[in-house]
């Protein structure tokens, strides 16, 4: 009795031969992240009178998820520790996910049947860490010019590199900056320097692989709202996007020469607190008074390329389908056209490439506490799938590349 299957970076067709005709069993699916944190999931099938599972045609008939979801067992893996995050840190080694197939119905006490091991590497490219710019640079295999992206994380600070090592299997020269809390990087983000950034931007455009004239910005979160201010101060722009950003400075000083954008600030007492303990902080950002033209705006409408902003309507961390339409509201009072908006119903705030773990809530660094996220575990998966789709879409679209186009769809 085997397994058959392909690496879950992309999706995996999952079929299972030798089981008896209509025999009831049960699929585990489980690995461990770098500090050794199990994650798991798990889902009941029947085989078919021919005694054959495809888990493209067969529904799962409960577990972790239920209906035909043939990556279910890989996006609803749920970690064995308590508001967990799944981060890839090291690309160069891989993900090891098992695959177990168990007689029956109850996946802790079911007869083993198979296993399946799979070893995904992230990492299909070449990479070169430049320490000045506390950053890594992807590039795909082989000689050629690749349009190029610049791609931040958010609040959980230091160098974050997997997203832009599938980015860059797709054809994208993407660089991975970090910005606090990282080497000699100053360790919290209560200023932000664009001036820092802008040399990253020029080093891009003056790197042999990269083609110019002007380059990407990729963001989530804070990453994201550092990328709107690029896209607003710095020259070479061609095309953002923008994932969960909130449009303002948030709790940052950002700077660009003469320049300073005071921080919106919080209000800790809006803070509530579930029965859990839990904080929910959606609420806490002050008040955007003075309609669009509050100096804690990022002034958007100064962008020279297009924008694609991606927002969760179910984002705990604030409210990010409110905070695009600010800002596209004040894009238009400043004569520009709405910009395109994609709005992901049951999704919070960390959108991360297809198939990882959603992380509905877990330690915010600058709380030091658990904080909801927010998201509906199927919603949420889908949405990360979709989205991907439309990142390299816009980007081969803006900034050149093979990908071909695609309309948003869950």
């Amino acid at each position: 009795r085997r397994i058959m299957s392909s690496k879950p970076v992309s999706p995996a067709h999952i079929t299972v031969r030798g089981p008896g005709p209509k025999q009831r069993v049960t699929l585990r699916a489980s690995l461990r992240d770098e500090k050794g944190a199990l994650f798991q999931a798990h889902a009941r099938y029947r085989a078919d009178a021919e005694g054959e599972l495809d888990l493209e045609r067969a529904p799962a008939l409960g577990g972790s998820f239920a209906g035909l979801e043939p990556m279910g067992l890989i996006w609803a893996m749920e970690p064995d520790k308590p508001f967990w995050r799944l981060v890839k840190r090291d690309v160069q080694t891989p993900f090891v996910v098992e695959l177990e197939v168990l007689d029956g119905h109850e996946p802790d006490a079911g007869r083993l049947l198979a296993r399946e091991i799979w070893f995904t590497l992230l990492l299909i490219t070449t990479l070169k860490f430049f320490k000045r710019y506390n950053a890594f640079l992807f590039s795909s295999l082989g000689p050629g010019l690749f349009p190029g992206i610049i791609d931040i994380y958010g609040v959980g600070g230091g160098l974050l590199e997997y997203r832009a090592s599938l980015l860059a299997g797709h054809g994208f020269a993407t660089l991975a900056v970090a910005f606090y809390d990282f080497d000699d990087l100053p360790k919290d983000f209560s200023n932000i320097h664009l001036d820092y950034f802008e040399e990253v931007v020029c080093y891009m455009l003056q790197h042999p692989q990269v083609k110019g004239p002007g380059v990407g910005l990729l963001g989530i979160s804070l990453g994201a709202d550092i990328c709107l201010s690029m896209a607003s101060f710095l020259k070479n722009i061609s095309a953002t996007v923008s994932i969960n950003g909130s449009g303002s400075s948030g709790n940052s000083t950002i700077h660009y020469k003469q320049i300073s954008i005071p921080p919106l600030g919080i209000d800790l007492k809006r803070i509530k607190v579930t029965f859990s303990g839990i904080l929910d902080i959606v609420d806490i950002r002050n008040d955007i008074v003075e309609k669009f033209e509050n100096p804690s705006m990022i002034p958007i409408e100064k962008a020279q390329g297009p924008i694609l902003f991606i927002a969760g309507q179910d984002d705990h961390n604030w409210r990010s389908d409110l905070n695009v339409q600010t800002v596209s509201e004040r894009l238009q009072a400043h004569g520009k056209e709405k910009p395109r908006i994609i709005l992901y119903p049951g999704t919070g705030h960390y959108i991360e490439p297809p198939y990882f773990s959603m992380c509905p809530a877990s330690v915010h660094k600058f709380f030091n506490k658990v904080v909801i996220w927010g998201g509906e575990l199927r919603a949420h998966s889908k949405a990360q799938v979709d989205a991907w789709k439309q990142i390299l879409s816009f980007f081969s679209q803006h900034l050149g590349g093979t990908h071909k186009g695609v309309s948003p769809k869950l």
